[in-house]
């Protein structure tokens, strides 16, 4: 099969977020204006910060670690800026500092969007978040040794779990050859 890497790119259809664009075979989305995302590992006294939103893709509640866009607001915005920006509106929480830990794909067989994985440190409560007006993000406050229990509990509640929070999840997941089955 071709990796349609020398065609050219087409754009299909694009509106006001995303363009939906076609490279010889490939049929994809990307965000428009060069816009990209942020998401943030937020740690507080051992304890992580989660989000829960409607999500209108999903047509459901959404458990996902805290984001927003870079460059949505302010054009040449930095990762670490929006980081800092969208933690304290969505879960009321400041962070002193934000270390860059990489960069991201998290579907790319149907979009180019990446996102900027950032840890938030020196956590400071300074309100109650929830995000922006018509946001209505619910603010998660885990003990990370329950997290595993805590998202089936939003599964079973028909919450729908963002792939990110494998990040959390991961260890609990693989079985090792010669581990015993619970």
């Amino acid at each position: 099969m071709s990796d349609d890497s020398g065609a050219p790119e087409e754009t299909v259809w694009e509106g006001r977020f995303i363009a939906a664009k076609r490279r010889g075979k490939w049929e994809y989305v990307s965000r428009t204006r060069g816009v990209s995302a942020a998401v943030i590992l937020a740690v507080d006294d051992g304890h992580v910060l989660l989000v829960e939103q409607f999500r209108a893709p999903l047509q459901s509640q959404c458990l996902e670690l805290p984001a927003g866009l870079i460059g949505d607001e302010e054009e040449g915005e930095e990762a670490e800026a929006a980081a800092v920006r969208e933690l304290e509106e969505e879960t009321g929480y400041r962070a002193e500092r934000m270390v860059d830990l990489g960069r991201f794909h998290a579907s790319p067989g149907m979009s180019s969007e990446g996102f900027t994985l950032l840890r938030a440190d020196a956590l400071t409560r300074t309100g109650e978040g929830g995000g922006v007006a018509g946001e209505n993000i619910l603010v998660h406050r885990v003990e990370l040794g329950g997290v595993p229990d805590f998202v089936r509990r939003k599964r079973d509640e028909g919450c729908a779990i963002d792939v990110k929070l494998l990040l959390l999840l991961g260890p609990g997941l693989v079985q090792l050859p010669g581990d015993p089955l619970e």
